[in-house]
């Protein structure tokens, strides 16, 4: 297959989105009681501040905007480790129309309270994402409804990558830019939108290492799942991900690298007491890999982190 999403859709996306999302901040880790890295210039983009408080809702309101209003109004479904589901509420909060989000059962229980918050109806089906992607993906093409995926759609894709712009935008010679992987949908908009700005720059993918498929993917040279989940970042936990993600990732991303929970708690901690900023486990995933030295950078460069979601499951254990 061929990649489906260029800079020209992520510059349109950027523009329909407008008004809908915030342009979230990037703020220099500086200064702090202990860095995080031996570099001089380490930002940070917060798109835990994001409405929702993820990411999520720039690849979920640029799909929506894709839409015909009368698709829309019948109906949207969606499955979720939670925040596509928070994107996809919100989406549909603006909308005006209702709302079904199937979790699995791994989805911690403040995520479907939130759900629920923004009007969205929730439905607790298998053991993880994989299971009630395939209950919601049934439900919708037997009752008519629009499907949001999380990272499988070129809309999606195109709506994370405006992340990309925003990074390029405040930091026009940044090097290395890292990203948290799930499905992949975040790093293939990041990346995609970041190379075609300057291909000279490096993007890293931080999994967690109990749910290692991209990075098994990518060594073996093709799509592959994981059996079993073991990580309690959930958001990063799919089973499998999707052809147009691997192609993206095999072509844009210099890097895969693992890390634990034990990991991603630190950086969360790390991110609480050094900036004051409250990140989940999957927010904190790409910091991770820097604190834990799983990337090698120089003191020169200038590296962007991105806090992909808020939260306070980094802190609380």
């Amino acid at each position: 297959m061929s990649i489906t999403v260029d800079l020209a859709e992520i510059r349109l996306a950027q523009t329909k989105i407008a008004g809908y999302v915030r342009h979230t901040p990037i703020v220099e880790a500086a200064p702090v009681k202990e860095r995080a890295a031996d570099i001089d210039k380490l930002y940070l983009k917060l798109e835990c501040m994001q409405i929702i408080g993820s990411f999520k809702a720039r690849g979920a309101v640029n799909k929506l905007l894709s839409l015909p209003p009368e698709q829309v109004a019948r109906g949207i479904v969606a499955a979720s480790g939670g925040n596509h589901g928070l994107g996809v509420a919100y989406a549909g909060w603006l909308a005006k129309a209702p709302v079904t989000i199937y979790l699995g059962h791994n989805t911690p229980a403040i995520k479907a309270e939130k759900l629920e918050s923004w009007g969205a109806k929730v439905i607790f089906e298998g053991d993880v994402w994989d299971d009630a992607n395939r209950a919601a993906m049934a439900v919708a093409e037997r009752d008519g409804l629009a499907y949001f995926h999380p990272f499988a759609d070129a809309s999606v894709i195109a709506g994370q990558g405006t992340i990309g712009l925003e990074i390029l935008e405040a930091v026009p010679n940044v090097d290395t830019i890292l990203v948290a992987i799930g499905g992949g949908g975040l790093i293939s908009g990041v990346s995609l939108a970041a190379k075609a700005l300057n291909p000279s720059i490096r993007v890293i993918g931080v999994e967690p290492v109990g749910a290692a498929s991209l990075y098994n993917s990518l060594q073996v040279g093709h799509l592959v799942g994981v059996d079993e989940i073991h990580t309690a970042a959930n958001t990063l936990a799919p089973r499998l991900s999707a052809p147009i993600n691997f192609e993206i990732i095999q072509q844009k991303v210099d890097e895969i690298v693992l890390v634990t929970d034990d990991e991603m708690r630190q950086a969360a901690r790390w991110l609480w007491l050094e900036m004051g900023i409250a990140a989940e486990l999957s927010g904190a995933a790409a910091l991770a890999a820097l604190l834990a030295g799983k990337i090698q950078v120089s003191p020169t460069q200038k590296v962007c982190v991105l806090v992909c979601g808020a939260g306070t499951d980094g802190v609380d254990h």
